[in-house]
């Protein structure tokens, strides 16, 4: 009876034990979870590279493109060279058939005709004038104006056969000059475009038209960006500012520029005012460019490295000073500290005093709007 008693007395106190020590464990580990306190977002303070850009909107154009034209009318007969293609300076392009209308050619003929009959006149005369010079008839005077009416008639007669063979055939000789109706390649350098066909009629380029545009050509070599940039942006460009162009067909290709033009007349464009620009690609970086590319260039105004950065959301400007808020000695607590910034991106700053590398700068708290 006494052992029963005293096993009973034990297991009540191993109960009263064990249900002490976990009322204590879990009572000091809600405390313990209480008395912990949310570390507050924040960011830090590091070492980097602020640029300052300024955004040009353009395309990849050559630096001397040429529409090539012709000096005579008539219809394209052959095509030489095609779009892509590599011609050196006299290479021939287009062969231009003449395709004059019947009054054209009868009026050519016509000429002609009564040309040579002035001639055969002409030469009777002088004859005449000859035979009675040599008698002393006839001044040396009268003999020399009629042997110059008959010079002219020459030079007229041959004008009017040289028209009538380019009208006819398209090709004649002037002596050692070969003139015929072969377009030929004005510079060294790959065909862009072709505007005509086979078939097609051409317009001569003259004084008082423009003619017909067959071909356009240009070196390959020396490309331009051209775009416009906003006014806001233009006052702090300067020619010779090193330029970052990103090209839309090749992603991820970056090649370097320098400006090399820059408008002194703004233009409106989509209900802006904005500045052309020209920058002269100096390093392809590898990239195959081609004529007509868009592009974006980054323009850099100023950089700065190796100098502390932050990010600008996290500055609270007030009475032209500028501060950020860092942890203060009681946990939870906020310190405000002034701070000297530098040149900024519109995301990061660069600071110039009151801060150090690694140290901490709290998120500024968020703000909430009620709607009622």
């Amino acid at each position: 009876m006494a052992k029963r008693k005293t096993k009973k007395r034990i297991w009540i106190a191993l109960a009263i034990v064990i249900i002490f020590g976990g009322g204590s464990f879990f009572y000091l580990n809600g405390q313990s979870s209480g008395n912990e306190i949310e570390e507050e977002p924040h960011v830090i303070a590091e070492i980097g590279t602020v640029v300052e850009k300024a955004l040009a909107v353009g395309t990849i154009e050559p630096d001397n493109e040429i529409e090539v034209k012709s000096k005579i009318s008539g219809v394209v007969n052959r095509i030489y060279a095609e779009p892509g293609d590599f011609v050196r300076e006299g290479e021939p392009l287009i062969e231009v058939r003449p395709d004059p209308t019947p009054l054209e050619l009868a009026e050519a003929k016509r000429s002609l005709e009564r040309t040579e009959i002035e001639k055969e006149n002409l030469s009777k005369e002088l004859e005449r004038m000859e035979t009675l010079l040599a008698r002393n008839l006839v001044s040396q005077q009268e003999y020399d104006r009629i042997a110059q009416q008959f010079d002219d008639v020459e030079v007229r007669e041959q004008i009017n056969k040289e028209r009538l063979e380019l009208l006819e055939s398209g090709r004649i000789m002037m002596g050692e000059t070969l003139i015929e109706s072969v377009i030929r390649a004005p510079i060294d350098g790959y065909i862009l475009e072709k505007m005509v066909d086979v078939g097609e009629p051409v317009v001569p380029l003259t004084s008082y038209q423009a003619g017909t545009a067959l071909m356009s050509i240009a070196g390959m070599e020396q490309l331009l960006f051209k775009g416009t940039v906003d006014e806001i942006d233009v006052g702090k460009m300067e020619e010779g500012m090193t330029a970052e162009i990103k090209i839309g067909a090749l992603p991820g290709q970056v090649v370097i520029g320098e400006v090399s033009r820059i408008s002194l007349k703004a233009k409106q464009q989509d209900n802006a005012t904005v500045f052309p620009i020209e920058i002269r690609i100096v390093d392809t970086q590898g990239s195959v460019l081609r004529a007509g590319y868009s592009a974006n260039a980054d323009i850099i105004i100023e950089r700065v490295e190796n100098i502390i950065t932050i990010p600008e959301r996290v500055v609270v400007m007030r009475e032209g000073k500028s501060f950020v808020e860092v942890p203060g000695d009681q946990p939870g607590s906020r310190v405000e500290k002034e701070i000297e910034l530098g040149l900024s991106d519109a995301i990061t700053v660069a600071v110039l005093d009151g801060m150090e590398e690694g140290e901490k700068i709290l998120e500024r708290p968020t703000k909430t709007l009620s709607v009622r």
